[in-house]
């Protein structure tokens, strides 16, 4: 494996773990903030992420390169609003969406082929999750400070982390 691939395979890993623990940090804000449906959605998030990343470590270490873990910042943990978790869900993915975007990049000018045919189901998977969050963000600004809309988006968050699929062992 090219250094150049296999040192910004390894940022993506610190990325995606990063996404794993700040994820895991809005959910306790929800969870401790009377929102346990819109909690128990990005735990699963949260696992999700660490999914992610395990699956680029071991891409890597099965092509001949090695995973390396770095070190991360806390994650913010105080939030105003679900509008304002979710809009800072929204701005993270699309950070990891162009993260991912110029890991591709960088396979295409290092002539990886096979490293950027791996990144494939990640560029999908981005594009999932970003409509996902567009999609919960419309909902929550449609209901405004409407204690019962919140209440029906957090069941609405539960119902649709009880209906995922399983997160798959990588």
């Amino acid at each position: 494996m090219k250094s150049k691939v296999e040192t910004t395979i390894n940022e993506q890993i610190r990325r995606e773990e990063f996404s794993s623990r700040l994820y895991l940090s809005m959910a306790i804000w929800c969870e401790c903030n009377g929102f346990p449906g819109a909690a128990a959605f990005l735990y699963r998030q949260s696992d999700e992420e660490r999914m992610h990343q395990l699956k680029l470590v071991h891409y890597l270490n099965d092509r001949g390169g090695k995973a390396v873990l770095m070190s991360l910042e806390q994650p913010e943990g105080s939030y105003t609003s679900l509008l304002d978790v979710f809009q800072k869900v929204m701005h993270h993915e699309e950070y990891i969406t162009a993260s991912i975007n110029d890991l591709y990049g960088v396979t295409l000018d290092e002539k990886d082929y096979t490293t950027g045919n791996f990144l494939q189901w990640y560029i999908t998977e981005q594009i999932e999750e970003e409509s996902t969050m567009r999609t919960i963000l419309d909902k929550i600004r449609l209901v405004g400070n409407d204690k019962a809309g919140m209440f029906h988006i957090d069941k609405e968050l539960d119902a649709m982390t009880a209906a995922a699929a399983p997160i798959p062992a990588v």
